[in-house]
Parts: C-alpha cells; sequence; structure tokens
C-alpha cells in the first residue's frame, strides 16, 4: 500500500524530520512504500494535531496517530495504519464551506535561496513543504543552495502550477516561470510565519512577465531588498572561494611549520592556490555578482573588471563592492537610456553594454575611487591591527552581539560580511570573534533543554538535539525555533553569550583563516590559532547564554516529560 504522513508543523522542524526518517527507514524494512504525492497515497498517517478537512482526502483511509508513538514505534504504526485506518469522509456541510473558499490553489511549486545556501534555504524549503501537504496541496519546492539546484522543478511542472512562491533573501534566475503568478516572500518570512505566508501568497501573487525580453520583477513583499539584496547575492557567490583559499592556505602555514625538507615545495605550491588563486578571485567575484544581481548577465563583465581593479589598486572588499554597484547600476542607465534600431537591438548585451560600462567602471576606479578607498582600507586595516586590548573587546563583543541578536537577519549578515571583507587583506581576527559568536546560540538552546528537560516539550528537546548538530556547524539559524516561540528571552540571552565570546576571542587575539566550517575546522592545523582559547570563549558564552535561558524559561503549559 502507498502510504502517506502528513505532520503538524507546531511539532518542529527538527522533530518532524527526525519523525519522517524514522519511518522511511521502517518503512523500507517492511516493504511498504512511503509516497509524498498526496493523490496517489492509500493510506495517510495523521501525525500531530492535524484537523484534515479537505475533499482530496475524500475516500482516502487515514490514521491518526500522536508524534511520541511514532517516533517510538514507527514499524508498529506502520503496520496499524495499513490494517486499522478508517475511509474519511467529509460531511456535506464542509463540502460546501470548501467549495465557497477562496483557497483554490492546490499545486504549487516554490523556490528557496540564501546568501550562504545551508541553513535557511533548507529549512524554509522544508517549513513550506510541510504546511502545503498539511493543507492537503501538491508541493515542489526547488533549492538553490550552496551545492546548486536541488529538486529542481521541471518545464511541465511549472506549466501545471498554480502558483509560484520565491522565497529568497538573493537574486535567483526565475525566468522558467514567465507568465506564472509569483509571490515574493524572505526565507526567514517562510520559516517563522509559514502558514501566513501561504495564506498572503494566494491572495497577492501577480503575474510574474517579461517585456521585450527582459524580465520584469516587482518584489515588493521581500524586506531583503535593494542595495542589501545585491550585497548578499555578492557575498553568497564569492564565500566558497574564500572557505576554500582560506582553509588551503591554512594547509600551507602547517606544512610550512613542519621541518621535513621535501616539504617546501608543497607549501609553496599551496599557497600559489589558496592565497594566491582562489583568494585573489574573492573580490572581483564579489564585484561581478553585485553587479549581476542589480543589470543581470550584462552586469557581470564590467563587475569583475571593476573587482580586478579594486584589487589591483588595494581597494580591498570596499572597493569591490563600490565597483560591483558602479557597474551594475551603469549597466541598467545605458541599458535603459540607448535605444538601437530592432535589427541592431541583440547587439547591445553582448557588445554595446560591456563595453560602455566596463570603461565608465574602470575609469572611475582607476582616476576618481580608487584611491580614496585604498586610503580608508589601509587605515582600517591598521587601525584593527593596533587596536588596543580595551578597544579589541569592545569591538568583539560588538560583532560578537550582532552576529546573535536577530539569529540570521540584517545585523547578522551586517557582521559577517564585515569578517568576511577582512579576510582580504589578511585580517583575521574579526572572522575568528563572529564565528565563535554565531556558534553560541545553537548550542546554548541545546545545553538549556539538557540543564532543564522539564520546562521543555518533546518536540522542543528535539529542536534542542538539532541545534547542537547544527551549532558545531557553524548555523546559527539551530535556534530559530526557539527565538521564534520566546524571542523576549531566547534573543537577550544569546546576544549577552555571543557578546561575551566576541570580546574573549578579540582580547586573546584569535584568528581565524576560513569563514565558515564551524568547529570542523579544528581539524585543519593552522585555521584557527591559539585553538585552546578559542574553544574556551565559545564554551563561555555558550555557558551563560544556556545558562540564563535555562532559568528564565517559564515551563511548557503541556510538558511530555517521557
Amino acid at each position: 500500500m502507498k502510504t502517506m504522513l502528513i505532520m503538524d508543523c507546531s511539532l518542529g522542524l527538527a522533530t518532524r524530520h527526525m519523525a519522517k526518517n524514522l519511518t522511511k527507514a521502517a518503512a523500507e524494512q517492511s516493504g511498504i512504500l512511503l509516497i509524498d504525492k498526496l493523490e496517489e497515497a492509500d493510506r495517510i498517517i495523521i501525525v500531530g494535531q492535524v484537523n484534515p478537512v479537505d475533499n482530496q482526502l475524500q475516500g482516502k483511509r487515514i490514521y491518526p496517530v500522536d508524534i511520541s508513538q511514532l517516533l517510538h514505534n514507527p514499524d508498529q504504526v506502520l503496520l496499524k495504519a495499513q490494517t486499522d485506518s478508517q475511509l474519511y469522509s467529509i460531511s456535506q456541510p464542509q463540502l460546501v464551506n470548501l467549495s465557497q473558499s477562496k483557497i483554490k490553489t492546490k499545486r504549487i511549486v516554490a523556490v528557496t535561496a540564501c546568501p550562504t545556501g545551508i541553513a535557511h534555504t533548507f529549512m524554509a524549503a522544508e517549513a513550506i513543504n510541510n504546511e502545503a501537504k498539511k493543507r492537503g496541496w501538491w508541493i515542489k519546492v526547488e533549492t538553490r543552495g550552496s551545492v546548486g539546484a536541488g529538486n529542481i522543478i521541471t518545464d511541465d511542472e511549472v506549466m501545471r502550477a498554480d502558483l509560484v512562491i520565491v522565497a529568497a533573501d538573493i537574486d535567483v534566475d526565475l525566468s522558467k516561470f514567465s507568465e506564472k503568478l509569483i509571490y515574493y516572500t524572505s526565507t526567514s518570512l517562510a520559516l517563522k510565519n509559514t502558514a501566513k505566508e501561504l495564506d498572503k501568497a494566494i491572495v497577492e501573487a501577480k503575474p510574474y512577465q517579461t517585456l521585450g525580453g527582459k524580465i520584469i520583477t516587482k518584489n515588493t513583499n521581500n524586506k531583503n531588498t535593494g542595495a542589501y539584496r545585491h550585497l548578499l547575492t555578492g557575498i553568497s557567490y564569492m564565500l566558497p572561494l574564500v572557505v576554500a583559499g582560506g582553509l588551503i592556505t591554512a594547509l600551507s602555514f602547517a606544512v610550512s611549520s613542519t621541518i621535513v625538507h621535501q616539504f617546501s615545495t608543497l607549501t609553496s605550491t599551496l599557497m600559489q592556490i589558496g592565497s594566491g588563486a582562489a583568494l585573489a578571485l574573492m573580490i572581483p567575484v564579489l564585484a561581478g555578482f553585485i553587479s549581476f544581481s542589480i543589470s543581470d548577465r550584462p552586469g557581470l563583465a564590467p563587475g569583475l573588471i571593476g573587482g580586478v581593479l579594486a584589487s589591483s589598486i588595494n581597494a580591498g572588499f570596499l572597493g569591490g563592492i563600490i565597483a560591483g554597484f558602479i557597474a551594475g547600476y551603469t549597466v541598467k542607465f545605458v541599458n535603459i537610456k540607448c535605444h538601437l534600431p530592432k535589427s541592431l537591438e541583440s547587439l547591445k548585451p553582448i557588445l554595446l553594454l560591456p563595453l560602455i560600462s566596463s570603461l565608465i567602471t574602470g575609469l572611475l576606479m582607476i582616476y576618481v575611487i580608487g584611491k580614496p578607498i585604498a586610503s580608508i582600507m589601509l587605515i582600517l586595516t591598521n587601525s584593527l591591527a593596533n587596536l588596543g586590548t580595551a578597544n579589541s573587546i569592545v569591538l568583539g563583543a560588538i560583532l560578537g552581539g550582532m552576529m546573535c541578536i536577530d539569529i540570521g537577519g540584517p545585523l547578522n549578515k551586517v557582521a559577517y560580511s564585515f569578517g568576511v571583507g577582512f579576510l582580504s587583506s589578511q585580517t583575521y581576527t574579526p572572522m575568528a570573534a563572529i564565528m565563535a559568536a554565531g556558534i553560541v546560540p545553537p548550542f546554548a538552546m541545546g545545553l538549556a533543554t539538557l540543564l532543564v528537560r522539564k520546562k521543555f516539550s518533546q518536540s522542543q528537546r528535539e529542536w534542542g538535539k538539532a541545534a547542537l548538530i547544527l551549532g558545531t556547524c557553524f548555523i546559527s539559524e539551530g535556534a530559530i525555533p526557539f527565538a521564534a516561540r520566546d524571542p523576549m528571552r531566547v534573543l537577550p540571552c544569546c546576544t549577552i553569550g555571543g557578546a561575551v565570546t566576541g570580546a574573549i576571542s578579540m582580547a586573546i587575539g584569535a584568528k581565524l583563516v576560513a569563514p565558515h566550517g564551524g568547529l570542523f575546522v579544528l581539524l585543519i592545523p593552522g585555521a584557527i590559532t591559539p585553538v585552546f582559547g578559542y574553544i574556551i570563549s565559545i564554551i563561555v558564552g555558550t555557558l551563560i547564554a544556556g545558562i540564563s535561558y535555562a532559568q528564565l524559561k517559564n515551563p511548557e503549559v503541556k510538558c511530555n516529560t517521557a
């Protein structure tokens, strides 16, 4: 029998993920086919407080079950679903109400994307997927993550879809959705207010149109618009280069510290790959994709050129950002103002736009903007290198607090961008404070669930286990389920803990050469120094945040202590 799970979204992401995996494993062992398509399912397992009223379930056999039963005995639940499920039917008044409802959209596709393509991308996808299935909708979510597009939506699925939901914090290619109804939101809103966002999508979605080959988008629902959104797009494409380049450079330091003479050639080779190639590309790629975000493909060449010039004149990441915006808006301006005969219009994106905008961007960077920005970068770099202990502690506390105050929000992104930017000038202390502080929120929430188990429900304790795992990977978003449920206690506790961690990290002069990887970068010799002091800073911040929240947390009214 083909069996499907429909789970209550209030159970939480970690609990639902664990329940799904356990059920899938049990189904494989028992030979039961577990599917995601409602229309093909013979048996529906309803998990949690779900009240399904939908004519798509008419004639299906459903089996309601508690989440604790499914987690402890998935094999038994699956077998009982095959034998004890009851035929579902909707009463006549309910059918009348459904037929008069404005919610007619039953087949939707969605796209999720965040700047790093690691946490928010997949968490938002899961939240949208689960909420849609809870409503009995057909749903497919395409993730534009750090490893590329996953679960790709086909042309046939686009054609049959009633609605497209785009939950993205960066610009993504949506050309295949031309003429479809599209609703824009952010990954954060899709994750925290999933049901509300799906309700708004039905009412507020608008056609996605093309005009003369140019894609016209009006992303009025996403707060991450304008310069901030373009900057995040550039950073998202730059990050893999910085991570790879930083870690390879760290390996070269580790090899150079050995006493084996034959490794000398390998040291220079690793340095050439890491610093000479990967890190050398970070500013051009940053500028190129900022420009790409503003003006699409014609902006890529002038942006890359502007980024190379910013690097060559030592304008650093600040020069790269400015070059990207100059290139992007120059392409946009020229595209609007320059009109060619239809027979020559095809030459505009290939010849005219790159040529004119590259010249303007290059001349401005060399003769007008480059030298002042290079001077500013030199002052900033020297200031950070020569900070006294007191000033270092203050800066670390500010950066650490910003990383935790909104857990993946705008302030978090600003602090993170600051640290990544200074890696190009071999200034590694801010990045160390930033990553250490970013690990604190998920660790603290996991610790709190262990210290005062009775104050948390079963699903929240599952969140805590997932948060501990995510924290080791420097995924602060593991604390989001707690912050969304209890922001007035969680956020202040995490902010204080993160500020203390950042302050300690800067005080001891901890350095980190890679902008991601969490505790796993400890496996790379030389990636973090000093290792012991760095770990102590994380432990202290975690203890402060975790213990304080454990004390402030109010017990759940309905807490399952099993």
